[in-house]
């Protein structure tokens, strides 16, 4: 019986080289929880080009995702544009488009998802800042 060895050369897809973005080490972010001010700068390709655009707001809500791996761990951001209409949107931790994460206050908070902002406006909407003491 003679033996035959068998190579297989790994072709790699778009598909893999997404997942394999995704599987990436931890970034480094800061750490920060729901009611946190952040501004989050996203690269962004427009035609041929690529910039990067701040998306600054408060954090309504963290998913920390699996128990088995923190991949899909995301959050979401609102912020208001202009003439007062209310913007929301969810940023995956480990995204190759999110190039740094600043935050910019922590707020006091007692709720794990702060949806109930989505029903207020104005003065109403506000969060009570967490003071860090130095």
């Amino acid at each position: 019986m003679r033996h035959t060895a068998y190579f297989f050369v790994e072709r790699i897809s778009p598909v893999n080289q997404l997942i394999k973005s995704l599987e990436a080490p931890d970034r480094g972010f800061p750490s920060f929880g729901v009611g946190a001010t952040v501004k989050v700068s996203v690269r962004i390709v427009e035609g041929g080009k690529e910039r990067t655009q701040a998306f600054q707001g408060v954090v309504i809500r963290v998913r920390q995702g699996d128990s088995d791996n923190a991949n899909n761990r995301n959050f979401t951001v609102r912020r208001i544009a202009s003439h007062g209409i209310a913007v929301e949107r969810t940023f995956l931790f480990r995204s190759p488009r999110i190039e740094r994460i600043e935050v910019l206050r922590e707020a006091k908070v007692r709720r794990a998802q702060l949806y109930y902002l989505r029903n207020r406006s104005g003065k109403a909407a506000r969060l009570k800042e967490k003071r860090m003491n130095a």
